[in-house]
């Protein structure tokens, strides 16, 4: 059974102007598929990897960037400063691709990987081909943003942001995506990557399963990632600050379908109204 300590991975180098902050390999954390990494880069640095057996979803978090690869080369990616000011920036590269990141600004970003077997070609995401969803109602309402949906040519990885205004909940009703029973509900891993709008600011995030083997509560803050083996993982912003999240998933099936915890999925009918705050982005930049 999973502790709070494995679940919650703290950043191995947060104060660090460059070089991989976090690393989330699948064989250390009893994942079958994802590994996750962050990166900073100052203006002019370069890295060179390959997907090998995995293929890629990178973010720009903030900053830009170019891409050469094996694949294609784009140029001057990213169009927000960091995850408050703006819609996101991606890149999806295949299996088996070769390629190089050069920073055109500091910037810092996030990097994806998730192992397939089929290959599909790269593709850019630009901040105006992200839909925007507002989900949920009253203090749950929050923003998504779709970066990689089901509909999209990739195997497995899935890909969305998510921004929770000051004292709101999200992943709420509590829900969990961990029995592959189509189309009501698919196996999923997932991880939740976390950026706050103030360095003190905190979440609060919640996974636990139906019988309580996993019950843990965990204090989440910039630039750390939560684990979602299993299990209903509701989150809560601490008052006064917004949260954002990078969500990565993939599983049984190229679905994002989920159950909801009996005990609260009452509280849908009690949404009559959407929290005047989101979009908290938008493609012109910041929100309401």
């Amino acid at each position: 059974m999973p502790t709070s300590r494995e679940l919650l991975i703290r950043p191995e180098a947060p104060d660090g102007r460059s070089g991989e902050t976090l690393i989330v390999n699948p064989e250390a954390v009893g994942f079958e598929y994802l590994t996750f990494s962050a990166r900073k880069m100052v203006r002019g640095e370069s890295f060179s990897s390959d997907t090998g057996a995995n293929e890629l979803g990178l973010v720009l978090l903030g900053g830009s960037c170019s891409v050469a690869s094996s694949a294609g080369s784009w140029s001057d990616l990213g169009a927000r400063k960091n995850v408050f000011s703006g819609m996101p920036t991606a890149l999806y590269l295949p299996i088996q691709t070769e390629f190089t990141v050069t920073a055109e600004s500091d910037c810092e970003l996030a990097l994806c990987f998730c192992r397939a077997e089929e290959k599909h070609p790269a593709r850019l995401i630009r901040p105006q081909d992200v839909e925007i969803e507002i989900r949920g109602g009253g203090n749950a309402t929050r923003q998504i943003n779709h970066i990689i949906k089901p509909e999209f040519p990739a195997h497995r990885l899935l890909m969305v942001e998510v921004y929770t205004p000051s004292g709101n909940w999200s992943s709420y009703p509590p829900h969990k995506h961990d029995v592959h029973n189509p189309p009501g509900e698919v196996d999923l891993e997932e991880i939740y990557y976390y950026k706050i709008d103030r360095p003190e600011g905190y979440a609060i995030q919640k996974v636990y399963t139906p019988d309580r083997r996993i019950d843990a509560t965990l204090t989440v803050r910039d630039g750390e990632l939560v684990l979602i083996p299993e299990g209903y993982h509701p989150v809560v912003a601490a008052h006064g600050y917004n949260v954002y999240y990078l969500n990565a998933l993939a599983g049984s099936a190229r679905s994002m379908a989920a159950s909801d915890d009996p005990d609260y999925a009452w509280v849908r009918a009690a949404w009559k109204e959407k929290d005047p705050r989101v979009p908290v982005v938008t493609a012109n930049g910041k929100g309401n």
